[in-house]
């Protein structure tokens, strides 16, 4: 059988010796912003689970951004505060479309779950008996723990390049789930050992990421795109823009309500708060509990663990538990207002005063991120930052399984760190049931997350809600 001369060989190459071009086409702003939306909704199991989401579908599927720029990108947001995963989309979305792009995409990552957490926080503060929520959410919380197992086994196979990688991702691990490391210890010492491993032997650190930085980065959409050079005139704008979206609101409503109920207080704490969120939910779950509880009385003893589980099957960042917060803690001290007009204001309070900076932090930090990428040095230190993030994505997977999977966990003391340690038997058959049969389905058969996320909310709904 002959070939046409100009067709390509079965290698992609072309009897000229010219590459067959694979390049996909790049996103227009309304194709990326209809992926956005449905990533809202869609963005269960925290962050390990949104994180492995937007790879799977920005890198593999739809090729908009390379594996390095992926992973880049990450390791920037990983040293922000706040949510990393929604920190992410922020930025994947300024690369794809500026600044627009951004909006759109941090905007809609956490909108489903806004209002969807609005409306549970209205129904226990009303109701009290989540019994049939609760058996939905079961059943999507067995299912989380796959999407997490699945993503945290996916960010090691493309992180972890070799032997060494393997043990900075383990060392990590230790130093969070069982020393109790501060996250920002752990960072900055993997930071140093990059950029001080990469002088002594850089072939042991300029792998995965750095390769994929230096080898991989014109195969993508974006690596094509020029972005934008950061000059002081840009800064000092998006500064006081962001800034003002940020402060402002929050100091309108101290003007208006002044000492009157909550929603001043919760105005500036969370705005606080949103400065010192490193390393993501679990690491200020315990300072804003003990705020809301001890401090202000916002809320009563053991509601926040009710917050907690309900932001955990809800799709969105973890962090979302603090809309339960301001919804539940302004419906109960109103300061004059009606309970539900309260609740809603403290909910949005809280949810403005948390997100609000974390556009702030990409868009005048991102064109300086992309300025160094390339640098051979600060490619190994990356690299050794991806790695340590895998352990903490394997910490977060651990604890949320450990959490799930079992009706009983006692709390073991090492070396100065607690750690959680199920009691084996009063493992939970129905939670290991759906995580097992969700896991399987994702891993071996490639379901996408929303039947499996779909099928594990109904079996739970009529398993443990209605029986």
């Amino acid at each position: 059988m002959t070939r046409s001369p100009d067709e390509p060989r079965p290698d992609g190459t072309r009897p000229d010796g010219a590459q067959k071009d694979h390049a996909p086409k790049a996103p227009s702003f309304r194709e990326a912003s209809r992926f956005w939306i449905w990533l809202g909704f869609v963005n269960f199991g925290g962050p390990a689970g949104q994180i492995s989401l937007m790879h799977q579908e920005l890198v593999d599927r739809r090729r908009w951004i390379d594996e390095g720029r992926f992973l880049h990108a990450l390791s920037y947001c990983m040293l922000l505060p706040g949510p990393e995963a929604m920190q992410l989309a922020v930025y994947i979305g300024w690369l794809l479309h500026r600044i627009r792009g951004g909006l759109v995409a941090g905007v809609t990552f956490v909108l489903p779950s806004f209002f969807l957490l609005m409306a549970l926080s209205w129904v226990f503060v009303t109701h009290g008996d989540l019994r049939w929520v609760a058996g939905a959410f079961a059943g999507l919380a067995a299912a989380v723990v796959a999407i997490v197992a699945q993503a945290t086994v996916r960010l090691a196979r493309t992180a972890l390049a070799n032997g060494l990688m393997i043990g900075v991702a383990i060392a990590s691990f230790v130093a969070i789930f069982i020393l109790d490391v501060p996250f920002p210890i752990v960072i900055a010492v993997a930071v140093a050992f990059g950029l001080l491993g990469g002088t002594i032997r850089p072939s042991l650190f300029e792998v995965g990421v750095g390769r994929e930085l230096e080898v991989r980065a014109a195969a993508s959409v974006v690596g094509r795109i020029e972005t934008p050079v950061p000059t002081w005139r840009r800064n000092l704008l998006v500064l006081i823009v962001g800034l003002a979206a940020w402060v402002g609101p929050i100091a309108a409503v101290a003007l208006w309500r002044k000492d009157a109920g909550t929603l001043t207080e919760m105005g500036w704490f969370f705005s606080k708060a949103a400065l010192v969120t490193f390393g993501g939910a679990y690491a200020v779950l315990a300072y804003v509990d003990q705020a809301a509880v001890g401090v202000y009385g916002w809320l009563r003893p053991g509601q926040m663990a009710v917050g907690l589980g309900l932001a955990e099957s809800t799709p969105g960042p973890l962090i979302m538990v603090l809309e339960f917060v301001g919804f539940v803690g302004a419906y109960q001290h109103p300061g004059g207002l009606p309970p539900l007009l309260a609740g809603i204001l403290g909910a949005t309070v809280a949810v403005w005063a948390t997100f609000a900076p974390c556009f702030l932090w990409i868009f005048l930090g991102a064109p300086y991120v992309e300025r160094i990428r390339g640098n051979a040095r600060l490619a190994s230190a990356l690299q050794t930052v991806m790695a340590a993030v895998v352990g903490v994505i394997a910490n977060l997977a651990v604890t949320f399984g450990v959490l799930t999977l079992f009706r009983a966990v006692r709390t073991v003391a090492f070396l100065g760190g607690e750690f959680p340690v199920p009691v084996w038997t009063e493992v939970d058959p129905f939670a290991l049931a759906v995580a097992t049969v969700a896991f399987v389905c994702l891993w071996r058969y490639r379901w996408s997350v929303v039947p499996v996320i779909l099928g594990s909310a109904v079996a739970g709904l009529v398993i443990k809600g209605l029986l």
